[in-house]
């Protein structure tokens, strides 16, 4: 067999491009909702459908590419009817042909040009099924962020409401300070377009909320008319746990990375392909039938014929082609390969990223819930303070401000960390299970 012999990177020594796809990893958190959907994705959605073709494409062109190295056998039957020139001494005459033959074909594969074309049809084919491993992962990863987003919008509207309520308490008693002439009308009109915004607030929410929702109809394959999720009122769940560090199974897991090194691989093959093309083929033929003039003599053993042959070719002169797509292929490889190992590098800064920003939004959060008590606090004593008539109604809106901007940036950092956790699972091939960990996080 002609060209290289395919040497598969260590991490695929054994199984190569078998990615290892955790099974319904979004379990880890725990939302009977969010588990009813996921499924779903791979049954509904368009783009995996796409995806499932495609796969079913290459199993085709690689079942092709097989058959290619057994004999080919053919079956034939016919009847005519026939005159002869007239020119002949006796005449034109009329005659009948009755005739059936089978017919056998073998492309010998010396070199092993057939069995390099398969090898790579096979490796795409194997990489045309990580495809679709990858597209489902990304299709579910979306669908788990745009639902954890929702829920954020969820809470964040419930958040907006209770303020809404608190501040108009303020108006309310704002209004009262101003009739018994203790408030200026300014204290007033401060206290209607804090109220007045919050409840803007409210309302823009509902759109992003109502957006969302479109979102993961799309990603479900339905019409985003037909779908929608109920609110819940609530906090959001915190991130699952985390891995302690990444060992290199991370390269099994990931269907990109098996993807890529399958490309790599058929790619080789084309090698051996090019460099079987500088040696000559050989295909043996063989044909047995009967034929007769009168149908009824077609089986009887004087109507026998047979034929058995071989064809020798070898290209003389072609003005360097064959050189061409041998350097053609040893330069395909050489991509490839290159692609193989920046996949690579891209998965681990991707999984680094996410295990840093975890790392990090839950530090962040530690402090902002600080942050988020004492201006509660803060908020609680300028509005007892105002009542008592010792500080300005410009210091319970700025205490106000600052407890619903901190409540606000608590959220939008629960939300960022379960978003982490997702891109997390999807750089990690699908989940973490059984690679150890760090601990439930903060």
């Amino acid at each position: 067999t002609m060209g290289p012999d395919y040497q598969a990177p260590p991490e695929f020594a054994e199984k190569p491009g078998q990615a290892v796809l955790g099974e319904a990893w979004w379990a880890v958190y725990h939302d009977p909702l969010l588990d009813q959907l996921e499924p779903q994705v791979a049954v509904s959605n368009q783009t995996l459908k796409a995806s499932e073709a495609a796969y079913r494409s290459a199993v085709a062109t690689a079942d092709a590419a097989n058959a290619v190295l057994f004999p080919t056998l053919g079956l034939s039957a016919g009847a005519s009817r026939a005159q002869s020139s007239s020119l002949r001494g006796d005449g034109p005459r009329v005659g009948n042909q009755f005739a059936t033959s089978l017919s056998a074909s073998w492309a010998l594969d010396l070199w092993g040009s057939l069995r390099r074309a398969a090898e790579s049809a096979d490796a795409s084919r194997q990489a045309s099924a990580a495809d679709l491993a990858a597209a489902r992962l990304t299709a579910q990863a979306a669908l788990a962020a745009d639902y954890f987003a929702l829920r954020a919008a969820d809470e964040l509207k419930g958040l907006l409401d209770r303020s809404v309520e608190a501040y108009t308490q303020s108006l309310q008693i704002t209004r009262n300070q101003y009739a018994a002439g203790v408030a200026a009308r300014v204290d007033v009109e401060q206290a209607e377009t804090q109220l007045a915004s919050t409840r803007a607030q409210s309302i823009a929410v509902d759109n992003q909320r109502t957006q969302l929702a479109h979102a993961m109809a799309t990603l479900l394959g339905k019409p985003a008319k037909d779908f929608a999720i109920a609110p819940v009122d609530g906090a959001l769940a915190p991130p699952p746990v985390i891995p302690a560090a990444v060992p290199s199974a991370l390269l099994q897991r990931r269907p990109d990375i098996a993807a890529a090194e399958r490309r790599m691989a058929a790619a080789n093959a084309q090698i051996g392909v090019a460099e079987a093309a500088y040696y000559p083929s050989l295909t043996l033929t063989g044909s047995s039938g009967l034929s007769t003039p009168v149908i009824g003599q077609l089986f009887e053993a004087g109507s026998w014929l047979w034929s058995a042959g071989s064809q020798f070719a070898e290209t003389i002169f072609d003005a360097g082609a064959r050189d061409a797509r041998l350097a053609q292929a040893r330069a395909g490889y050489d991509q490839e390969q290159a692609l193989y190992r920046q996949t690579v590098l891209s998965a681990l800064q991707q999984v680094e990223d996410q295990l840093a920003a975890l790392r990090i939004l839950a530090a962040q959060a530690e402090v902002e819930e600080v942050a988020v008590a004492s201006s509660q606090e803060a908020e609680r004593l300028s509005l007892n303070q105002y009542k008592a008539g010792t500080v300005a109604y410009t210091t319970v809106i700025t205490a106000q401000t600052a407890a619903l901007s901190a409540r606000q940036s608590a959220l939008t950092i629960r939300q960022n960390r379960l978003a982490a956790s997702v891109s997390l699972m999807q750089a990690m091939g699908g989940g973490w299970n059984g690679l150890g960990t760090a601990g439930e996080t903060p």
